[in-house]
């Protein structure tokens, strides 16, 4: 499952490696022999719409997750898979060092200008998180750290920062922190100065910004479903019992966030479900005013806003699939005075950024992203903003990869000459530019030091399509070490997929991928429908009573790379997380036969009864994906394809499946139900693993831990596939 997301308001840029790690603290029940543990059967079953739905294992769901038994069990588990995979151990620690050892150690970020600070943060040798700094007036200053998330983290096994928000006048930091991995954080405020921890505090929160006095906080909480839906406002020494809610989001379906625009004039508070969104602002500089309703949501319309001088910029999807930009004056910014800024484009799917002299238009065509930079030209205020095409000067930005990463960062600042993106692709390291507005050039600022022996050249990169069962093409994009590749079938190959939320799974680089590339793996990405490669078509066709055609593509591109001879079935691997362990599940009930290894990480493969609890995080807002299981016509399709209600005897593939205790996404019970089940039903001798990790849905926050468990995955991959 997924989380809303929400508009992005950090302050700081974080990079924070996620993959589950760590495993239950308790002492190991002694197993005898290699036998698999056995999940006791239960009876369980409930009736809806004439159907009846067993399920005998649906005494490991308990939320309150101290039930002695399940505890038990999942520790039988996890016991077990360690002792299976002992022989793993060296290759495991071989992997992990080449991994580590590919990176440096020690490295910092590239600084960026907020106000008369540099900011970055950098990583210290053996330990697990980042050090943040800043330097006054020049990169010259001295350093000042602000923020050790090493120390912060002591005594914790689990530590995640969610929110930063710096006071304008940058003097606080209020930033919430997750100790556990639930996702359920504490909101704090540290005084740069002094490094102090203010008393002022509130849990369980989520997002946070400060009003232009830098003594009022707006900040939101969540429910006992996990959702944002309230938002309160705080002034700095008051106690929080005392904060006044200015916000209440009583539709389900919806979460609620606060933000800002970026020149700081405005607060915004944001409200969204996965198809509809609404935003209410404020004048930063008045913070006991009441926010205004900018536009009344509407069912399936989408929108954003960004402001320049008199204007609002409106982004939307209204009567335009692929989004729109409008413009409308704040003084009179109700919809009939909306004006068309840029159209919509047909196969071309636009989003919007705004800045003082110059906007940022990416277009994402055929599945690749590009864009144009339009700089105003003028220092004064133009009443027609119409006219400010005419007196504007256009320039874009193209790469010659067929397939990459392309993303703007880290642009805090809204007077600025420059525009910060990122680039990588399969076989280009992760490289920052700026590109100089007035010069037209992109200049490059930091590329990522790979360590070794690695030459991008000894790897070759492709983007292939497939042919799905309606004879849609389905791009494939793969990389593979030109020395050790041939097109005969023997090749392993290990392909990803996730195909959910329109959620876009662009090529990116990685120093631990190489560790299999080296080894002769094939590595690719299947970009299968309801994802949003190929736009918001593309999504919507693998959605709702649509959902099927994720699945099938998938296999399609199976087949595919097996008719093609980059390997065959008893060399395919595959791997997908969350809803893409949703993926994992349906294809292996589907065609167990095509695949020789599954790699199953917070497998979303309980979706029947999950959607039909209401109580548990997002599942509301998750009908507009999957549909709402509590009308007939939903509930028969969500049943013909959830992977633990379709468990059938047959053979299958080797698989390792892994969890989070304290995931509130896909719970535990999860993956849990569905190895116990696979194991009852499966009539192969191939081994199915099952770990359940003590992290959340994002998994470890350490560094060091992300590489451990990484290697982990892939010597049991190696393994299996010799």
């Amino acid at each position: 499952m997924k989380k809303v997301k929400t508009k992005l308001r950090v302050i700081l840029f974080i990079f924070i490696f996620i993959v589950v790690s760590g495993s239950l603290s308790m002492k190991f029940i002694k197993i005898s022999g290699n036998t698999a543990p056995k999940a006791k059967k239960r009876k369980f079953s409930f009736q809806k719409y004439g159907c009846t739905i067993n399920d005998n294992y649906h005494w490991l769901k308990d939320k309150s997750r101290n039930q002695k038994d399940v505890l038990k069990y999942i520790e039988e588990e996890n016991n077990y898979t360690a002792k299976m995979t002992r022989k793993n151990s060296d290759l495991q620690e071989v992997l992990f060092q080449e991994m580590i050892n590919s990176r440096k150690e020690v490295d910092s970020t590239l600084p960026y200008k907020i106000g008369n600070y540099y900011y970055y943060s950098r990583k210290e040798k053996g330990k697990q998180y980042s050090v943040f700094c800043r330097k006054e007036e020049s990169l010259s200053a001295e350093e000042v750290i602000y923020f050790d998330m090493n120390k912060m983290a002591e005594g914790h096994k689990y530590y995640g920062i969610e929110e930063f928000s710096l006071s304008p006048n940058q003097e606080f930091l209020a930033f919430t922190e997750d100790t556990s991995g639930d996702e359920l954080c504490t909101l704090k405020i540290l005084k740069i100065s002094s490094g102090e921890i203010l008393s002022d505090s509130a849990y369980p929160a989520s997002s946070v910004e400060w009003a232009n006095d830098n003594k009022t906080i707006f900040y939101g909480t969540v429910n006992k479903a996990n959702r944002t839906d309230k938002i309160f406002r705080h002034k700095l020494g008051d106690k929080t019992e005392n904060d006044k809610l200015i916000f209440h989001e009583k539709d389900g379906r919806f979460y609620a966030w606060i933000s800002h625009t970026k020149n700081l004039k405005y607060l915004l508070i944001g409200v969204s479900s996965s198809t509809t969104s609404e935003v209410y602002f404020l004048k930063r500089d008045n913070p006991l005013g009441e926010f205004k309703l900018f536009c009344e949501r509407q069912q399936g319309v989408e929108y954003e806003i960004y402001q320049r001088g008199k204007y609002f910029f409106i982004e939307t999807n209204e009567n335009a699939e692929n989004k729109k930009i409008m413009i409308t004056p704040i003084q009179n910014y109700q919809k009939e005075n909306w004006q068309e800024f840029i159209p919509e484009q047909e196969n071309v799917t636009i989003s919007f950024s705004l800045f003082k002299d110059f906007y940022f238009v990416n277009e994402r065509k055929n599945g690749v992203d590009g864009g144009r930079i339009i700089n105003f030209n003028t220092s004064r205020e133009i009443k027609d903003p119409l006219l400010y095409k005419e007196k504007s000067i256009e320039r874009r930005i193209t790469f010659s990869e067929s397939s990459y990463s392309f993303y703007t960062m880290d642009n805090y600042e809204f007077d600025t000459q420059f525009l910060r993106y990122g680039y990588e692709s399969l076989v280009t390291p992760y490289t920052i530019f700026d590109y100089d507005i007035n010069s037209g050039k992109s200049i490059v600022r930091k590329e990522d030091e790979i360590l070794g022996d690695f030459d991008r050249n000894n790897y070759f990169s492709e983007r292939i399509f497939a042919q799905a069962e309606d004879g849609t093409k389905i791009p494939i994009s793969l990389v593979y070490r030109k020395d050790s590749f041939k097109k005969d079938g023997s090749c392993n190959l290990l392909l990803e997929g996730y195909g959910a939320y329109g959620t876009i799974s662009d090529p990116y680089f990685s120093t631990s991928r190489n560790t299999l590339l080296d080894r002769g793996i094939v590595y690719a990405i299947a970009h299968i429908r309801g994802g949003g490669e190929m736009g918001e078509k593309w999504y919507k066709h693998g959605k709702m009573f649509e959902k099927k055609n994720t699945f099938t593509d998938f296999i399609s591109c199976s087949e595919f790379l097996i008719n093609e001879k980059y390997t065959s079935s008893s060399n395919l691997a595959i791997a997908g997380g969350s809803a893409g362990g949703l993926l994992m599940g349906a294809v292996v009930n589907l065609r167990p036969d095509l695949f020789e290894v599954v790699l199953a990480d917070v497998p979303f493969v309980d979706v029947l009864e999950t959607m039909l609890d209401s109580t548990l995080s997002a599942t509301m807002t998750e009908y507009e994906e999957w549909g709402n299981p509590n009308k007939e016509k939903y509930f028969n399709y969500i049943k013909s394809y959830c992977p633990y209600q379709n468990v059938q005897k047959q053979d299958y593939p080797n698989m390792l499946i892994t969890g989070g205790f304290y995931d509130p996404r896909v719970n535990y019970w999860e993956p849990t139900k569905w190895t116990a089940k696979l194991r009852e039903f499966n009539t192969s001798d191939n081994i199915i693993l099952l770990k359940i990790n003590m992290s959340g849905h994002g998994g470890a926050s350490g560094r060091y831990d992300y590489y451990q468990e990484l290697a982990f995955q892939y010597a049991f991959l190696l393994n299996i596939l010799n």
